[in-house]
């Protein structure tokens, strides 16, 4: 397939007027239209609950939201929206209401000259997964004479069980080739470059090993409270919203081998492969559980989060973990990995630190102001995207003296701003390229992973607002940054 090429489509995006669609699907989907990215013949199709909005309604509220979010000019803007923009309400969602839905999309690509080429994006809250694909499906859209695509944002599924309980019945209605499990930290440029830095830069995949790492640290951390989505944290905490989907994932593309081709079903199988030779977690040992509470960020006080609207006064939620990993083959055998991830935490960082091993035996150990420092890799995915290269030098002068510094690398300093996830992601979808994206066998196995941790958890941590997390993470010989 020539992966340059877009074929003329409808993207049907089911949760048309929510905040998902609002902050990231319409910006990026506008950004890619004004760059000339997208095909001349491409419309977007709003779907939503409400009968009170029509085609003119919701040009009117994309205008508004791209007008806000500072993208471009009013002409512009209002030339997109008029040309490529529609609404259609679903109502209660009734087998009716899809028939209508159908109905509509063949009216548009025959308007437009579209060849039944679609797209489906769930932008939805997960317990609509089910209902919306069997909906559609018993409407006759899961297939087309064109191509049709079905996009399912995360969480998918909240543990083992319903994971696979939901990839059974998606398989009722699409086949797994049809299927788009988006993690938008998988379409940062910097964590696609993780790949080519390991299996194109020789130099570092021969030191990619427990003979040369001493150990390897990722971190998710963010400044940010739960921004008023405690309705869905409080059923979701830091386990299920970060460690199960990005960190695994990050951690997969670290440990991987190298796949028998830059496709995505030979990149997933190596992911798989990782994910079988993980060991147990051990709760008691290598897990710490914490919540923030009020404290200082920035300068500002910020509440706990049990003071959080919407959140009860004695909720064990946990906003951060820590844990211990340790992946059970040639490569990898004794060698810790430390991920992390929290909320309200000192500030924004995603981070991944892989430190090698120290010489055997130093020469310098005489001199009582020579210090050696492990050479570490750093690997920063946000903010301030890059690699640094940390080694040890000499201070001038004497007595020796060692100093750290680093060889330095920023994707800024090199390409200039780089492209929003959904952006990378979205063109995916629309050439049908799914490297990026999480098959099915995959999402599962990582849900397995944490099946111990979510049936039986240990005890909860407390942290200030504006820390690197509880104290008691340092028990498992985890350092936060």
């Amino acid at each position: 397939m020539d992966k340059t090429r877009l074929e003329p489509y409808l993207f049907v995006i089911m949760g048309g007027t929510g905040d998902l669609m609002r902050r990231k699907l319409l910006p990026a989907l506008y950004r890619l239209a004004i760059q000339n990215q997208l095909p001349d013949n491409h419309q977007l199709l709003a779907v939503a609950r409400s009968a009170d909005m029509d085609d003119n309604g919701f040009r009117s509220w994309a205008h508004d939201a791209l007008t806000a979010a500072g993208l471009a000019t009013e002409e512009q803007i209002s030339s997109w929206c008029e040309e490529c923009l529609h609404y259609q309400t679903l109502g209660a969602g009734t087998p009716a209401d899809y028939r209508a839905l159908a109905n509509r999309i063949v009216t548009l690509e025959h308007a437009h000259r579209l060849p039944q080429n679609r797209i489906f994006y769930l932008a939805l809250p997960p317990t609509a997964f089910m209902p919306t694909v069997e909906g559609l499906g018993e409407a006759g859209l899961n297939h087309s004479q064109g191509w049709t695509r079905l996009v399912v944002e995360k969480p998918f599924g909240r543990d083992y069980n319903s994971a696979r309980e939901l990839n059974h019945f998606i398989h009722r209605f699409l086949d797994e080739r049809q299927v788009y499990r988006i993690d938008h930290y998988l379409g940062k440029e910097t964590v696609q470059n993780l790949l080519v830095f390991r299996f194109a830069n020789p130099i570092f995949e021969s030191l990619w090993n427990r003979d040369r790492v001493e150990s390897v640290k990722i971190m998710v951390a963010e400044d940010l409270g739960i921004e008023g989505r405690a309705n869905y944290y409080e059923q979701a905490g830091a386990v299920r919203d970060v460690l199960q989907n990005h960190l695994t994932q990050l951690l997969t593309l670290v440990t991987m081998e190298i796949p028998a081709a830059f496709e995505a079903d030979a990149i997933h199988t190596e992911k798989m492969k990782v994910l079988r030779q993980l060991t147990p977690v051990h709760i008691e040992n290598d897990v710490v559980l914490g919540q923030y509470t009020e404290g200082q960020i920035n300068g500002k006080e910020v509440s706990g989060y049990r003071q959080e609207p919407g959140v009860t006064s004695d909720s064990q939620t946990e906003t951060f973990v820590a844990l211990r990993l340790y992946i059970a083959n040639w490569r990898w055998q004794g060698v810790p990995f430390y991920l992390s991830t929290g909320k309200r935490l000192h500030r924004q960082l995603t981070k991944i630190s892989v430190t090698f091993r120290s010489a055997p035996v130093s020469i310098f150990m005489p001199f009582e102001s020579c210090e050696i420092h492990s050479n570490v890799l750093e690997i920063t995915l946000q903010p301030d995207e890059g690699f640094d290269l940390c080694f040890e030098v000499k201070s001038l002068g004497e007595p020796i003296t060692l100093q750290t510094h680093s060889l330095h690398f920023r994707y800024a300093e090199a390409f200039g701003p780089l492209p929003d996830a959904y952006e990378t992601l979205l063109l995916d979808i629309m050439r049908g390229d799914k490297t990026l994206f999480i098959r099915a066998d995959v999402t599962e196995a990582s849900w397995r992973i944490y099946a111990p941790l979510l049936e039986q958890k240990p005890p909860l941590y407390f942290y200030p607002a504006g820390s690197w997390g509880p104290l008691e993470a340092g028990r498992i010989n985890f350092q936060n940054i």
